[in-house]
């Protein structure tokens, strides 16, 4: 591989913009040439060894700068990005530039063989990965200080010379997509592999995932229909119903591991290679040698990182879940005050009245959420952790905690202190649909309004222009930096665990809840598929061979529902009949019965395999072969 370096050419007769990098209006000179010049300096010297060219418009400000590579270079980055590709024996194998022959549609004149976001991946990951070595400060900038190991795309970006790097999308194939995705309304599967192939594998796996939990939903909500209908009052019943969502729940969540595993193989990035996984941008240190690759990069003080989480981060999220309880009670207070009015008036607005206090705690809800969602993310980024999976792994458990809390502990108080079933049922169904709602207007609707509207006047003001310069590119590359930035699938999944925590907790009291979990989710596909290609910049595309942490977060809620259910049918006055002498029996037969289910969804746990046998012989054989290898060498 090093020497592989030696012969690159840089240069590239068709350039092909892929990145978009625009730097801060009057950017020092000087600043400028550097950063140019270490984005297109030899690996040797620590550059990057890509292209680079100013995008020049009317009024000759050179701000905007796009980035590409040639051929070789991408092939070469994907060998140390770790891609992997089908080979000529139908089987999936790490890219080795040296193997490249062996590749399914490999050709030395095949410059689609890598996709465009592989390209941009490629050229994202070369970019972070440029680190100050001797410079003490960004020339033209003296109190923007550097130092050996920092990552200069982050120190440009936090010193607000960098306002952003972003991928370009790539017009016609969007076009396709748009059109196959989400251009008619139509009974059937998503272009999963269209999806992948343009925004990569996370986004991919989390439409995947959205997809197969509304059809997982579907069950639940046709039985729920008749008991929501014919049996409101009659718990006796809904030992059933209960007993079957805790199977569901189980069952679906393995079965989806199987069909993850089934598409990502297919991807390749089941095969990817994650234990050495670069530092992440954002990470800094004293620069040092890792002892594992012996390379170079940051070395932090594992010390003063759980320093920093244990008496700063932990207290300050006990402080925000002492807050989350103390607004809930604010709002226990409010509905009193509404049923209190509404026995002194009985009247139409007085029962209205009712539904108040909800809608408006769920509200509030929804602003805490993204308020302290903001406080999570700078707390994990001043942790300092080295691996990107150790960032997300400890930001996404800082505000599940939160919202779980924030969300579910109304409904556990009502149900398990109050015990008023019926304010259960009432809270349940407003708290879900409220923020089913919130969320369409807030995450879809309003951005993609607000993007129409700058559209229009962004090609007003194109039209006007007189320029030599390719107008479609300006104008492309004009529209896309206004346009939102997608921050990833995070929030995306965590409405779907909520939603699955309202489905599955208190199934048992509200059993139209996987209907209208259905029918928002339907709605959701479109609206994300919109927002993905019409409303925000296209993002980069990041391999993932799973759905990550949030898999445990799905499973551990199941457990909870076991829990709660089993409680609520326990409590319910038809089962209360059963002992009346004896309240200690009763206790230990509904601990005996959770305890049953439990260890019945362990069993199915264990007993349904995570990946299925033809991939499981596939990887075995892979591994074997790389054996082999090892000994010939």
């Amino acid at each position: 591989m090093a020497e592989s370096w030696s012969f690159l050419d840089t240069s590239e007769p068709n350039f092909r913009p892929l990145v978009v990098i625009e730097l801060a209006k009057g950017t020092k000179e000087e600043t400028i040439k550097w950063f140019t010049k270490r984005i297109v300096d030899k690996k040797a010297n620590g550059g990057a060894q890509l292209l680079i060219k100013p995008l020049v418009t009317e009024n000759g400000d050179e701000n905007i700068y796009l980035v590409g590579a040639s051929h070789l270079r991408l092939l070469l980055g994907a060998e140390t990005v770790g891609l992997v590709k089908e080979c000529n024996d139908n089987s999936m194998r790490t890219f080795t530039y040296s193997s490249r022959k062996t590749c399914k549609d490999f050709a030395d004149d095949n410059h689609s063989f890598l996709t465009m976001a592989e390209c941009q991946y490629i050229i994202k990951h070369e970019l972070e990965n440029l680190r100050a070595k001797d410079e003490k400060m960004i020339p033209g900038y003296p109190q923007a200080k550097l130092y050996p190991g920092k990552s200069i795309v982050r120190r440009l970006l936090t010193s607000g010379i960098l306002v952003q790097i972003f991928p370009l999308h790539d017009r016609e194939e969007l076009k396709k997509l748009r059109h196959s995705w989400y251009g008619r309304v139509k009974v059937g599967y998503q272009p999963l592999d269209e999806i992948r192939s343009y925004f990569g594998e996370t986004i991919a796996l989390y439409f995947g995932f959205l997809e197969y939990f509304t059809f997982a939903l579907i069950p639940m909500a046709v039985i729920g229909i008749p008991y929501y209908v014919f049996a409101w009052e009659d718990y006796d019943k809904y030992v059933m119903f209960a007993t079957f969502n805790l199977l569901w729940s189980t069952v679906i969540l393995e079965v989806w591991k199987r069909i993850c595993a089934i598409m990502t193989y297919r991807w390749g990035t089941l095969l990817m290679k994650r234990q050495f996984e670069e530092p992440r941008p954002g990470f800094h240190g004293v620069l040092g040698i890792n002892p594992i690759t012996g390379r170079e990069e940051p070395v932090y003080s594992s010390v003063k990182r759980q320093i920093r989480i244990y008496l700063v981060s932990l207290p300050f999220v006990c402080l925000c879940l002492y807050f989350s309880l103390y607004v809930m009670m604010i709002y226990f207070d409010l509905e009193r005050w509404a049923l209190d009015y509404h026995e002194e008036n009985e009247s139409n607005f007085s029962s209205l009245m009712l539904f108040v206090p909800s809608i408006i705690y769920a509200v509030v809800i929804e602003i805490m959420n993204r308020i302290y969602r903001y406080a999570a993310e700078f707390l994990t980024s001043w942790e300092n952790h080295r691996l990107e999976s150790s960032y997300q792994n400890h930001l996404i458990l800082k505000v599940l905690v939160f919202n779980f809390l924030n969300c579910f502990a109304s409904l556990f108080y009502i149900a398990f202190v109050l015990v008023d079933m019926k304010l259960l049922r009432q809270s349940l169904a407003t708290l879900l649909i409220t923020s089913q709602i919130l969320n369409q207007f807030v995450e879809s609707l309003l951005p993609y309004w607000l993007q129409k509207r700058h559209k229009r006047r962004m090609k007003k003001r194109m039209w006007s222009l007189k320029t030599d310069t390719d107008l479609s590119l300006v104008e492309q590359v004009n529209l896309e930096k206004e346009m939102g930035t997608y921050f990833g699938t995070f929030d995306d999944y965590l409405e779907l665990f909520l939603q699955f925590g309202y489905v599955s907790l208190f199934s048992c009291v509200y059993p139209l809840a996987a209907v209208f979990a259905v029918l928002n989710n339907i709605t959701e596909i479109y609206s994300d598929a919109l927002k993905m290609c019409r409303v925000y910049k296209r993002p980069f595309a990041e391999p993932t061979a799973n759905i990550g942490v949030w898999q445990l977060a799905f499973e551990t809620m199941s457990v909870i529902s076991v829990v709660t259910n089993c409680i609520l049918i326990g409590m319910s006055p038809q089962v209360n009949a059963l002992f009346p002498d004896s309240k200690m029996d009763l206790i230990l037969t509904v601990a005996l019965v959770e305890h049953l289910l439990l260890a019945i969804k362990f069993i199915m746990a264990f007993v349904i395999p995570d990946k299925p046998k033809d991939i499981q012989i596939k990887l075995a054989k892979l591994e074997f072969e790389s054996l082999e290898a090892l000994k010939q060498q």
